[in-house]
């Protein structure tokens, strides 16, 4: 036999308080006192009351629901990053709704389950979202928040890293170390990260009229291991490499290391994000770190104070952490 679900009439009764104070008990940031608070809270723990979340945020328009749309999970630093939201969103009473996208562009059922549950805002991470989706839940009043990715053609607020200051950062250190065979593997070409990674890195060699070889990756392990060793193959030379992401850099890493070459001897490898497998003894990867806690107290501020924001676009500085695979100086 199921067990009755005990509601909030029955904890105000025993509480001897009115309904409405038991839902501003569960409501976070609403104002109640604290003799009530300890009246409702004792009542809910000996009936093991649970509040109906969905149903008082539908009643009250305010569901504490807030949708991430993610792609890659199987990138570390993804993986970080919801960890991260998960738990300062729960901080200051939120849930996450996480759907994982399928493919390069979420698709119209995946924005409905967003729809269905009435979240408060949508964070999109790796994937991209359509013009025409953005209208809808424009229409919708649900706003997109972009993390670690810009979109030009959309009116959505983005946080990300200053992904042009950090590649310009990496291009000038190989500068430095008077390295003339420089490369860049590339993630997919597609999304702004990668873009604007290898514009920061290209520029500056553009502008000492140095030439950069780039090799056309996917942020796959699997995918940079393999080029990186054909390019080594085919004869041509490294001096210094950079990878789109520390996923792409620790493939390129090993490949050099089974064609022979010693690091940092030989080659230097630098990745981008610091995940921790970056940090392992077996790895010893330098990489520019994105400040993943800042950059998610971006979004978090958008989403709790929209006023305060002056620049739609929020750019946020990180640091190169030299390793084992870069030479000290």
């Amino acid at each position: 036999m199921s067990r009755q679900r005990v509601s909030a009439s029955q904890v105000a009764k025993l509480a001897n308080v009115s309904q409405s104070t038991v839902s501003r008990v569960f409501t976070p940031g609403a104002s109640v006192s604290e003799k009530a608070r300890k009246k409702v809270m004792a009542v809910a723990n000996e009936l093991n009351y649970k509040p109906n979340a969905l149903a008082r945020g539908l009643i009250m328009n305010k569901t504490n629901l807030v949708g991430i749309a993610m792609k890659a999970v199987q990138n570390p630093f993804y993986h970080e990053t919801l960890a991260i939201f998960t738990k300062k969103l729960k901080e200051i009473g939120y849930s996450v709704l996480f759907v994982n996208s399928e493919n390069e562009e979420i698709q119209q059922e995946e924005i409905n389950q967003f729809l269905e549950y009435n979240v408060e805002a949508i964070i999109v991470t790796d994937a991209i979202l359509s013009s025409g989706l953005v209208d809808k839940l424009s229409k919708a009043q649900i706003p997109v928040i972009l993390f670690n990715r810009r979109d030009e053609s959309s009116d959505s607020y983005s946080v990300t890293c200053d992904n042009i200051n950090a590649a310009t950062n990496i291009a000038d250190y190989f500068y430095q170390r008077g390295h003339k065979h420089n490369v860049f593997i590339s993630g997919l070409l597609n999304t702004s990260t990668n873009q604007e990674r290898l514009t920061g890195f290209k520029r500056y060699f553009d502008e000492k009229n140095m030439e950069i070889d780039v090799i056309h990756g996917d942020y796959t392990y699997e995918k940079a291991y393999h080029l990186t060793y054909e390019f080594l193959k085919s004869g041509k030379k490294i001096e210094a490499l950079f990878g789109a992401n520390d996923v792409t850099a620790l493939g390129a890493l090993d490949a050099i290391k089974a064609y022979g070459l010693s690091v940092p001897e030989d080659v230097e490898v630098i990745g981008f994000d610091d995940i921790k497998m970056a940090s392992w003894p077996n790895n010893n990867l330098s990489t520019w770190s994105q400040p993943i806690e800042e950059m998610v107290d971006g979004v978090i501020n958008i989403l709790t104070d929209p006023n305060s924001v002056v620049e739609r676009d929020q750019y946020i500085q990180g640091n190169l952490v030299k390793r084992k695979t870069t030479v000290h100086t």
